[in-house]
């Protein structure tokens, strides 16, 4: 499959991997083995593999980009075609690339994103076992943390501000329909995370976010329907958190978030009668 312009040509991908190559022989080479101890090489897969994804995560690839096909990848590499093909289900069980198959074949390229963390964050939620409660725990000390930031940022009124106050709007809309509230009003948390300003709080909260969306939008569609009352009190806690964050008063703004997340919460668990995480709700949303 011809790659899209402005992909990597082949060229920039290095020259072929074999087991002399550098990844073996230079500064991050294995030690050699203690006696008794199996001697292993790196398999070629693994190596190739390597080489693509420092590609997508340097940025030399990006989203939507097509991996050069698999001829041009076996002269490059100089390896078999088994071990560009497992090379390539590497990269795909990674979410780095999307395997086309047929006469449209091509590897296409993705980029890590949040969703991606939050999918994965469900798996192993949801292999140990964790309760929507204990997610829910979790936002309630973290989410209060990401409003205060909000409230410290010295561009919070150009860059937070504006929207938030446009989500509130939205939601005032939908007040009436039930199921539409509850999207807005979670993009609201979610934008509040977003907004914080720090990275990795971003990441790593916006995916607990993303887990806990996903789950009260199901409560909201097959649980029972919260009554008006319910969300004209969460609209008022959005109104109160947003003036605390314009105004610059952190405290405020972590002591409304804390009471509004119990509130919003208390409600969600006692409508949901399964409180077990699944991962295909997440996938799905």
């Amino acid at each position: 499959m011809a790659r899209r312009s402005g992909s990597p040509s082949v060229d920039r991908l290095g020259s072929g991997v074999t087991q002399r190559d550098d990844a073996v022989q230079g500064r991050d080479a294995p030690k050699p083995p203690r006696r008794g101890e199996q001697l292993r090489q790196p398999r070629l897969a693994e190596l190739v593999a390597s080489r693509l994804r420092n590609e997508i995560l340097s940025g030399r690839l990006t989203e939507g980009d097509s991996l050069p096909r698999q001829e041009d990848l076996l002269a490059d590499f100089k390896v078999s075609p088994p071990a560009v093909r497992e090379a390539l289900r590497i990269l795909e069980t990674e979410g780095l690339i999307s395997v086309r198959r047929g006469n449209v074949g091509g590897a296409i390229v993705h980029l890590p994103t949040a969703r991606g963390v939050a999918y994965m964050m469900s798996l192993v939620l949801q292999v140990q076992q964790t309760s929507l409660d204990d997610v829910g725990a979790a936002i309630r000390d973290l989410e209060p943390m990401c409003a205060a930031l909000c409230s410290r940022r010295p561009d919070r009124n150009e860059r937070v501000v504006p929207v938030l106050r446009t989500l509130i709007d939205e939601q005032v809309d939908v007040l009436g329909d039930n199921i539409a509230y509850n999207r807005v009003a979670r993009r609201f948390h979610e934008t509040l995370v977003e907004q914080c300003g720090n990275e990795t709080m971003i990441l790593v909260i916006g995916g607990l976010e993303s887990v806990w969306s996903a789950h009260e939008r199901h409560v909201y569609q097959v649980g029972p329907e919260a009554n008006a009352t319910v969300r004209r009190s969460a609209l008022r806690a959005h109104e109160k958190l947003l003036e605390a964050i314009e105004a610059g008063n952190a405290d405020t703004a972590t002591q409304i978030a804390r009471r509004h997340l119990d509130a919003t919460q208390a409600f969600t668990m006692a409508a949901g009668q399964n409180h077990d995480i699944l991962a295909e709700l997440v996938r799905d949303s």
